[in-house]
């Protein structure tokens, strides 16, 4: 794969997230997703944190100032929220396609963060 194909995927997957993750913030408050968090068993104040945490997690990956080092601690959050939420679902909702929606999450964020090594590792 070329470096030219390799930074198309890394920021088209990478701004995909930032779609997904960074609007979150602006939601924290509003009755659906309070609900959805009630649904799942997770309090108030969790949910705030992860609203919040998820945020700073997706400025990180898209801001380039940001260390590797940093960068590696954000893909790793993130990608331990996708897993908890599938788990989450799972355990409350069954084996539903709406149990699954964090995957497809998670997969994008595998392929940003693979296709960020190709492009940063050998620099």
């Amino acid at each position: 794969m070329s470096q030219k194909t390799t930074k198309i995927i890394y920021w088209t997957t990478t701004g995909l997230l930032a779609l997904f993750i960074l609007p979150g913030i602006f939601f924290l408050t509003s009755p659906f997703a309070i609900e959805g968090t009630k649904h799942l068993g997770i309090p108030y104040w969790f949910h705030m944190e992860l609203g919040i945490g998820k945020f700073i997690g997706g400025l990180i990956l898209i801001l380039p100032f940001f260390s590797k080092r940093i960068k590696e601690w954000a893909y790793v959050a993130l990608g331990i929220d996708a897993l908890s939420a599938t788990i989450g679902h799972l355990s409350v909702d069954g084996f539903v396609l709406m149990s699954f929606e964090p995957l497809l999450i998670f997969a994008i964020l595998l392929i940003s963060y693979i296709t960020y090594h190709k492009l940063y590792d050998h620099k």
